[in-house]
């Protein structure tokens, strides 16, 4: 379900759905066939292949995609993978997919931007997002800064990027606290 709805901009075979959820096509297709009669996909023949597609304009739609979105997408995904990753005091996304998580209308983000703030090692921190990206299939765009200089920018990226949504993934602590902001500074009073 979240393969296909999570990415409702492409359809997707029925034997590329098995590959990337580690599921055998028999499986995968069953579970298509049962979102299918849910009214969630819509399938269609190309030769011997069975494509599917999510049904974006239902009422369920958009509830559905933040539920999979928090559960199974670059929220969940992020904040388990950078939580591992020492010296990240926070992390939070930014752009165009925090803009749709908040119920900004726009196009399905074709990437993810996290900023990080802290001294990870740089080793590890590109193995996270590397394995983001392979679970997520979406480039993760990472723009590290140290605490100090996020503190002491006062210029034009800052400004942006704090005047729109933002999802945090991690406190300063390195843990997750569920919040969620939009136009706020996560560093506010630190």
């Amino acid at each position: 379900m979240a393969e296909v709805l999570l990415n409702p901009d492409r359809e997707h075979s029925i034997s590329a759905i098995a590959a990337r959820v580690g599921a055998s096509s028999p499986t995968a297709l069953r579970e298509v066939e049962r979102l299918e009669a849910a009214g969630l996909v819509v399938t269609r023949k190309r030769g011997n292949t069975r494509l599917a597609r999510a049904v974006t304009d239902g009422p369920v739609y958009g509830p559905l995609v933040q539920l999979l979105a928090v559960t199974f997408g670059p929220l969940a995904v992020l904040r388990d993978l950078l939580t591992e990753v020492g010296g990240v005091e926070r992390a939070f996304i930014y752009g165009s997919w925090a803009a749709r998580y908040h119920e900004v209308p726009g196009a399905v983000p074709g990437d993810i931007d996290v900023l990080v703030i802290g001294a990870p090692d740089r080793d590890t921190l590109a193995d996270a997002i590397e394995s983001a990206e392979h679970t997520l299939h979406r480039e993760v765009n990472v723009r590290g800064v140290s605490s100090q200089a996020w503190a002491d920018d006062n210029g034009p990226f800052k400004r942006t990027v704090m005047s729109s949504p933002i999802v945090e993934l991690v406190d300063d602590r390195g843990e997750t606290d569920g919040r969620e902001h939009a136009k706020e500074d996560p560093l506010a009073g630190r």
